[in-house]
């Protein structure tokens, strides 16, 4: 049995001066991250490396489209990793700080 459920599409994202600029550079910051990551390996990576380098250039590149032409749909990556990120760290220094 199947079970079809319509969810309402996200709304478009407010706009603000600066916001296609910042858009544009998150878009290509998490590629190259990912191929530094890859460059800078202490193992030889060999194919592996090579086909996530080229994903994370494929991915820039569509990123980067809809940073620029598509902004009103660009979603942060920086804010979504961000505050998972941030609260792993929160959570972590608050039980350092209740093992002293």
């Amino acid at each position: 049995m199947w079970l079809l459920v319509a969810r309402q599409p996200v709304p478009d994202a407010p706009y603000w001066p600066g916001r296609r600029l910042l858009a544009a550079v998150d878009a290509m910051a998490w590629p190259a991250a990912w191929v530094l990551l890859v460059q800078v390996s202490p193992w030889p990576l060999g194919i592996v490396g090579a086909v996530v380098t080229a994903w994370a250039v494929w991915a820039g590149l569509g990123r980067m489209r809809q940073a620029v032409w598509i902004n009103h749909r660009y979603r942060f990556t920086t804010w979504r990793w961000g505050r998972g990120l941030v609260a792993v760290l929160v959570f972590g220094a608050v039980i350092k700080l209740a093992l002293l």
